[in-house]
């Protein structure tokens, strides 16, 4: 399957909702540390020869950690930049053009960047600023910011079947799920006793969520009862990175971690672990399924590939 090298450290990679053959990538130089950014746009081919291309990059003074993909303009982007700020890039527009929008109001880094996939008309910011804000692509400034948590926000997502409500992912070790139309968060979960890097809400079940944490382990919660996790999914040897549930299974869900791996679960079953990919050979770092064809997945790490394949393949097998 595809294989694409950039040429900083893959952050995050996201299939788009539109076209099946189509991802962004978000990239940071030196690991995110310091230095540049830049956003790839590809597009897979049936062409043996050629099978993965580039067709835009835009570059950024600083990383860029997140990308999302708009959910009502086929062409639009949102990245999570380093340096506090949230950009729009529109592909149907020259490079010079671009961004169409710069939103600065972020202290620190932003991490985590979703689009509302019901409304479709807003989307999300986290950062290491403690705070989520919610933006629309017309207004200059955010509708709201939400700060409740007491360290870095790591990843905020929307919940797939209610407009209003999303939950929030945090180093205080803590997921926080809110609804915009209440002045404060609506639940606090302690998911884990170390720090949370990613949740994710399920496709089919809308009161699951997964969540992700340093301690290695990956964990399935049931909003409506959340004293004891619905599973524990044991099996990465260092902190997870991102949690990512199955558009098309209800049951099954993705993660990759800084053990360079990329693990498919079945939460339900007590052998959860389903598939284990150790094609990186860096820290695995960003993951996404596809919402167009069911099994395909993407990943991206610090060892500047990106890699597209079909689940139950080999992703090196060319």
């Amino acid at each position: 399957m595809p294989v694409f090298k950039t040429p900083f450290n893959g952050y995050s990679v996201k299939f788009s909702p539109f076209y099946e053959n189509r991802i962004a990538v978000a990239t940071a130089q030196n690991f995110g540390i310091l230095g540049n950014g830049r956003l790839h746009v590809l597009e897979l081919s049936s062409n043996p020869a050629l099978p993965i291309t580039e067709i835009a990059a835009y570059d950024t003074a600083d990383g860029i950690y997140d990308v999302t993909w708009s959910e009502s303009h086929d062409s639009i982007t949102v990245a999570a930049v380093a340096d506090g700020s949230v950009k729009l890039y529109d592909l149907a527009l020259p490079p010079t053009s671009n961004p169409i929008r710069s939103f600065h109001e972020h202290t620190r880094e932003v991490h985590s960047v979703d689009y509302n996939p019901v409304r479709r008309d807003s989307f999300l910011s986290a950062a290491w600023d403690d705070t989520v804000k919610l933006w629309t692509v017309d207004r200059p400034t955010s509708v709201r910011t939400f700060k409740e948590h007491a360290y870095c926000v790591y990843s905020s997502v929307w919940n797939p079947r209610h407009a209003d409500v999303f939950a929030s992912a945090s180093g205080d070790c803590t997921v926080r799920i809110w609804d915009v139309r209440e002045p404060g968060s609506t639940m606090i979960l302690p998911a884990h006793e170390h720090e949370i890097l990613s949740c994710d809400w399920n496709k089919y079940d809308e009161c699951i969520i997964a969540t992700g944490s340093v301690d290695k382990s990956v964990k399935v919660w049931d909003v409506r009862s959340y004293r004891v996790p619905v599973a524990v999914l044991n099996g990465h040897g260092y902190a997870v990175r991102k949690v990512k549930f199955s558009p098309h299974v209800r049951n099954l869900l993705v993660s990759c971690s800084y053990d360079m791996t990329v693990c498919v679960w079945d939460f339900m079953v007590e052998d959860a672990l389903v598939s284990r990919y150790d094609h990186h050979t860096e820290f695995a770092v960003g993951v996404d399924m596809s919402v167009l064809v069911e099994g395909l997945l993407a990943s991206t790490g610090w060892d500047e590939l990106v890699y597209v394949w079909q689940h139950g393949t080999d992703p090196r097998a060319s």
